[in-house]
């Protein structure tokens, strides 16, 4: 029982995090999402790149092969490019598929299988919360990308400021 909760709350959180790069990337411009700060951090585009190709590999055929698979380029991933506002979600929504459907196919017996990434042995379970560490960290940088892009444009993903005691007198409701 403990295992289906794990599994549905993995579910849930990352669908919550996917949520949230939906709603940033909704509010963009393909050409937004090319753009770099000073210096080397990365676009929203390169993080995107980044986590589809993150979660393409370690998720198909999770449970049977390596989770760092031989086709994966991952320094490719950080190479700058162009790239349409469609062909930017068309990623992000390809590495969530292979993520999402990998999961949702686990049962509780496989929460301690072991499964290997970059040769390193992993329970399921702890593969399953790397990726809780690792999606939200780039999640994180869309939306803080996102924020500064859109500036006193930009449109709240939680609650806005100032809006608290409205939201907790809601929920008290």
């Amino acid at each position: 029982m403990l295992g289906k909760i794990y599994l549905d709350s993995a579910l849930e959180r990352l669908s919550s995090y996917k949520s949230l790069g939906d709603n940033t990337i909704a509010q963009l411009t393909g050409e937004q999402m090319l753009w770099q700060p000073e210096g080397e951090p990365n676009s929203i585009y390169l993080i995107v790149k980044h986590l589809s190709g993150n979660m393409r590999s370690r998720w198909t055929d999770f449970l049977t092969s390596d989770g760092e698979k031989a086709w994966r380029n991952r320094d490719s991933e950080f190479e700058n490019g162009v790239a349409s506002k469609e062909a930017i979600i068309q990623l992000w929504n390809d590495g969530w598929k292979v993520i999402l459907d990998a999961i949702g196919s686990l049962t509780p017996d496989d929460l301690e299988k072991t499964v290997l990434i970059r040769s390193e042995p992993l329970i399921v379970l702890d593969a399953i919360n790397r990726q809780l560490m690792h999606v939200p960290y780039h999640v994180g940088q869309i939306v803080y990308l996102g924020k500064i892009l859109k500036g006193d444009k930009w449109l709240s993903l939680s609650i806005p400021k100032g809006g608290s005691q409205a939201f907790n007198d809601r929920m008290m409701k």
